[in-house]
């Protein structure tokens, strides 16, 4: 017969209550009587009853992770973190995508039929602001957004500075002697933060430098896919003047403007410099390697867990804007050696 939290208890010589607690994960257990527990639960094999503790604390120990593609690297990236974050605090993580469909988000935001099966949500949706404003108090799930979507106080936020990010990406362009600088993954149909946001911060370091983009510089992009960026380098490479660098507004669209670049019968990053945003693992190992706006993805995810179970175990608790740090990684996309 399996082993219960009793007789975890009878062999530990503490009460149920500590045992819980330890199970739990709840931090204010001494260290010895923690050890004792789980020697305890060793020795006797113990492995805990979900349903029960879930019919016990009215929690299921769940979190689920919620972003648009999980095939995106930077998203698979992220929910590795997620997950390992998320175990520190006694959680494990179910992860679902919505592929971009804003009715499953806005499903997903009301917790239609889905409330009794996680105790949070850490969310990265597209939905717009005012999209989001719509769904004021349609659901009492915790709730953690991520991305850059702008803050308006009532839900907890981890992102990044997109702004600033793209500005150093275009500042170091301009800083290695390029001036014919070309944006990828604009999207001018629709209202979603992270384009916008990096549209702003390339204009700005243009501005800055008393540079200009000309006409057809900024080259829409549906998805942030290899595909779309090809497509759209390759449209760049067609043009004359040419562009001397191109800025991608994610990693994996600068795969696909390289490419490009490569089958145009030019060279990266001699005669078109590429950077993109997210340093994803891909871009170490390509030839040439990518430079790229690193994001702290570990960061992102322990802050996001954090606000989470504290919004789990408070959920009065004031809602919080936590912006995580970026930095520039120089490779030989842009000249520079790993």
């Amino acid at each position: 017969m399996p082993a219960t939290l009793r007789d975890v208890a009878e062999l530990a010589q503490v009460s149920v209550r500590t045992v819980s607690n330890v199970v739990s994960g709840y931090e204010h257990v001494s260290e010895r009587m923690r050890q004792k527990v789980l020697r305890a639960i060793e020795e006797l094999d113990y492995r805990a009853n979900p349903v029960a503790r879930t019919l016990r604390t009215g929690r299921t120990g769940m979190l689920a992770l919620v972003v648009p593609e999980i095939a995106v690297p930077y998203f698979s990236e992220l929910a590795r973190d997620v997950i390992d974050a998320a175990a520190a605090f006694g959680y494990r993580v179910m992860i679902d995508q919505t592929g971009n469909d804003h009715e499953r988000e806005r499903q997903l935001l009301r917790g239609d039929d889905r409330t009794m099966l996680f105790d949070g949500i850490l969310f990265s949706p597209l939905v717009t602001k005012a999209e989001l404003l719509e769904m004021r108090g349609a659901t009492t799930m915790p709730m953690v957004l991520l991305g850059e979507h702008e803050f308006d106080g009532r839900y907890d936020h981890v992102a990044i500075d997109n702004v600033q990010a793209a500005r150093d990406a275009v500042a170091h362009l301009i800083a290695i002697g390029r001036t014919r600088i070309a944006a990828i993954g604009t999207q001018p149909d629709e209202e979603y933060a992270t384009p916008l946001q990096r549209t702003a911060g390339y204009e700005a370091a243009l501005a800055e430098a008393d540079l200009e983009s000309p006409p057809g510089f900024t080259v829409p992009a549906a998805r942030y896919s290899r595909t779309d960026g090809y497509e759209a380098a390759a449209a760049l490479m067609s043009r004359s003047p040419r562009p001397d660098a191109i800025f991608c507004f994610s990693d994996l669209l600068a795969m696909g403007a390289m490419r490009a670049v490569f089958d145009a019968g030019l060279r990266v990053p001699d005669d078109v410099a590429v950077i993109g945003v997210d340093d994803i693992e891909e871009g170490h190992f390509s030839r040439p390697s990518l430079s790229t706006v690193s994001l702290d993805t570990p960061f992102i995810a322990r802050e996001a867990v954090r606000r989470l179970t504290a919004r789990i175990e408070d959920p009065e608790v004031a809602a919080e804007e936590v912006i995580a740090e970026h930095r520039l990684v120089v490779r030989e996309s842009t000249a520079g050696g790993e």
